[in-house]
Formats: structure tokens, sequence, C-alpha cells
């Protein structure tokens, strides 16, 4: 987990693509940390992905990568789903679990580091889709946080299992009408955001893809206080525009909508999260 990963050694400089040198020369872990108004100015990942038109996730995942605070020293930790097709294209650290176990693979490895870089920051960032949050994985996410572990969580919300079929997840709205949903959901969205605060988080923010400051903001308040506070959990509404029906142009458009309604912008820390935050941005 650092720049030595992509380093070439000398003997095979000359082999590398073109595509890799630059990787090298310009990603996301050279000349200090990247912020979203850095986005287009380096090289983000390794080879084009093939999410969606317009697609949501996609979108939350280059803001979110944007974000770390320290890349070099972070490990992604991700699940089957949408979210997996960037994400391993990444020009970071990555690591794919089995469908839902993410974060009890995250406790681990944040565990290890630990012991293995006791002076030095290694952080661990699980970023999945709703389904891997909030349905097949809910059990090991919700023991994450009551065990405490120093990791933080996004949920990538795009209210739907996308890249099978449209099924609809327990995060999707009720009544919503989806391809293997035809007479729409029954029940409401799993109040994911109140059940981590009250299950250890020490952090939480609820933050949509049309509010990029605050996405980033929320991202970097949560992988700094997993470091010593506890679990962080941050909470993206990444519309889908090939399973909810609406052109590809429009994603922005129908998060902003989100946002004056059900999907308002919030953020709790506990008063210790408070003191840490204040302390790490006076020093």
């Amino acid at each position: 987990m650092s720049k030595k990963i992509i380093t070439p050694v000398k003997e095979f400089e000359d082999l590398l693509t073109p595509d890799y040198k630059e990787l090298i020369a310009d990603g996301p872990y050279n000349s200090g940390p990247k912020t979203i108004d850095d986005l287009g100015s380096f090289r983000e990942i390794i080879e084009p992905h093939p999410h969606c038109a317009g697609c949501g996730v996609s979108l939350g995942i280059r803001l979110g990568m944007a974000s770390l605070p320290s890349p070099e020293d972070t490990i992604i930790i991700g699940t089957p789903g949408c979210s997996y097709f960037a994400l391993t294209q990444s020009a970071l650290n990555y690591s794919c679990t089995a469908f839902g176990n993410q974060n009890s693979v995250a406790s681990g490895l944040k565990r290890m580091l630990k012991i293995r870089y006791p002076e030095k920051h290694k952080d661990v960032l699980v970023m999945v889709g709703d389904g891997g949050v909030a349905d097949i994985g809910l059990d090991y996410t919700l023991h994450s946080w009551f065990r405490g572990e120093n990791i933080a969580t996004v949920m990538l919300d795009n209210e739907v299992y996308g890249n099978t079929g449209g099924q609809e997840s327990g995060m999707t709205v009720e009544g919503a009408i989806l391809n293997m949903a035809p007479t729409g959901k029954k029940f409401p969205k799993i109040p994911v955001f109140e059940i981590a605060k009250t299950s250890g988080c020490v952090y939480t923010a609820k933050v949509t893809v049309a509010s990029p400051k605050k996405l980033g903001e929320a991202i970097r308040r949560a992988i700094l206080i997993a470091r010593e506070v506890g679990p962080t959990y941050v909470q993206v509404y990444s519309p889908c525009p090939t399973n909810l029906k609406f052109p590809p142009s429009q994603t922005l458009a129908i998060a902003k909508e989100g946002e004056k309604s059900y999907y308002k912008y919030e953020e709790y820390m506990t008063d210790e999260a408070k003191k840490y935050l204040s302390r790490i941005n006076e020093s």
C-alpha cells in the first residue's frame, strides 16, 4: 500500500504501455492528495469502465476517489455489483469480496494493517451499493459497527439491483415500479442512515451526487474520523437511469429533486468525533 506497488523496476520501464506510464506519472496519488476540484486533471482509472451512460454510481465513485485524504495509503473494499466495474478499473488499491461480507473483510484488513504499520495510518474504505450494505450484507455491516471497527463505509445508493436486471432492493422507494417489481415496491426504504447512528457509528452523512463538495467533504471526514474514533458511514444517492427509466442526461436533476424531498443533506457526529476532527484540522 504505497507508491512502490506501481513503480516499475528500471529494467522494465521501456516495456510499459503509454497508458501505464501516464498512470505512474499522473495518478491519483501523485503531487499530494487530490480534491474534487482536480477531477479531469489526473488519470483516475487504468482503462475505460463499462458503466451505463449517466450512471450515478460511477459518478459517486469518481467523486469519492477524488476525496481520499491519503490515496496511496488507502485500500477500497468492494463487492459484486455495479460499483465493481469502476472500482476494479481504478488506479488505487482495491479488493473485491464475496457479495455482502465486505465489512468483515475490511475489519480483518484494518486490524492487520494496524499491526503491520503501527506508526502510520492505513485507511480502509468500504464502497459498495445498497444491496451490499442494506440487504445481503446488512448483518456483516451492523456487526462491524457494533464492534467499533475503525473503517469507513460508503453506500452508493442507486435504489435498485442495477447489474442483474432491475430487482427492487431494500433501499428502493416504496411504490417504485421496476423491471422485476412490476407491481411496485411494497415497503419503505430501509432507514440505514438512522440505524447507523444507533449502532455505533461516530460519524454519518447522507448526501447526493448532485452536491459534489458536500459528498467529498463527507467522505474525507468519514475516513479521517474512522482512523482513531470509530466506524463511520456515508450514504450517497446515486440514481440509476437504466433501471429507473429516466434519460442519462437527467441524473443530476433527479438527484437534486431528491435533495429537496427525501434525500436532504444530513450530517451527524458524536462529541468525540467533533473534538478529534477539530484537533486534526488545527494541526
